[in-house]
């Protein structure tokens, strides 16, 4: 039975981890977190997604928490993951970090750090966004430099960073695919006489609108046609079951930085 620490417990991703961790079987809650100032501090985690007492008061002190459980899990902001990692580290603790929003200086701590304990991290943990990571390299590979390359997310208005950790590792994916620098030809805003568009140029848009858990369209335009390859969440529940297999995967690994290519077995 592996025993996780669940960070960010009060949250919308928190919560569904937790409240699907119920269903699972292989994994228990050892300690749910929140920050300090939070609300739910002290009580129930399960009474608080209405699953009745089970025993699991919500914390606030991650660096005392994470020693009681096999792995944590960490949906959170990119800040406190980071200095969550440090803490995990600290007591050899494998993680599971689904925050976005990392600096490149910061992910090369995260490249160090775990260097001493085994990490699965990604900016989206659904199956079939990662199945769809697969899918349009080899479409980028096979079309080359002759289709246009547009990416468009969508997501609450709640979402703090954008574009999405998912479409920025789309367009990585797509960029290396091609032989390009996304740093040199990435577009992330268009407006007045911008002229003709660039062959070479890859598109990142955002939409940013109500409740939309997230929406991801891939297009490969050319004269005459174009290929649109779409992901769609319903509801968050298939990140957070993501989480959980990556969770129960990541503690029978080495030190090292992995993604959910290696914890779905799609790694080339």
């Amino acid at each position: 039975m592996v025993k996780a620490v669940v960070t960010g417990a009060g949250g919308r991703m928190g919560g569904r981890i937790i409240s699907l961790m119920e269903a699972e079987e292989g994994i228990d809650l050892a300690a749910a977190v929140e920050r300090g100032d939070h609300p739910a501090i002290g009580r129930d985690v399960s009474e608080i997604l209405g699953l009745g007492k089970r025993g699991v008061a919500i914390e606030s002190d991650f660096s005392d928490c994470v020693s009681r459980g096999d792995v944590a899990i960490d949906f959170t902001s990119h800040a406190a993951s980071l200095q969550n990692l440090r803490f995990a580290v600290q007591h050899g603790k494998p993680m599971v970090i689904g925050s976005t929003g990392f600096s490149p200086e910061e992910m090369e701590e995260i490249r160090d750090l775990t260097g001493n304990v085994p990490c699965v991290l990604a900016p989206n943990m659904s199956v079939g966004v990662n199945v769809l990571f697969k899918v349009i390299r080899t479409v980028a590979e096979i079309l080359g430099d002759d289709y246009d390359v547009e990416i468009l997310e969508a997501h609450h208005h709640l979402k703090k960073d954008a574009p999405s950790g998912t479409a920025m590792k789309m367009a990585h994916i797509i960029a290396e695919a091609l032989g390009r620098d996304l740093d040199e030809v990435g577009i992330y805003e268009r407006k007045g006489l911008i002229g003709e568009r660039p062959r070479r140029e890859i598109g990142i848009q955002t939409l940013r609108a109500g409740d939309i858990v997230g929406e991801h369209t891939v297009l490969f335009g050319a004269v005459g046609e174009r290929l649109e390859l779409i992901h769609r969440a319903h509801s968050r529940d298939n990140f957070a079951k993501g989480a959980i297999r990556a969770a129960k995967w990541v503690v029978e690994q080495k030190p090292g930085l992995y993604d959910m290519q290696d914890v779905l077995g799609l790694r080339t």
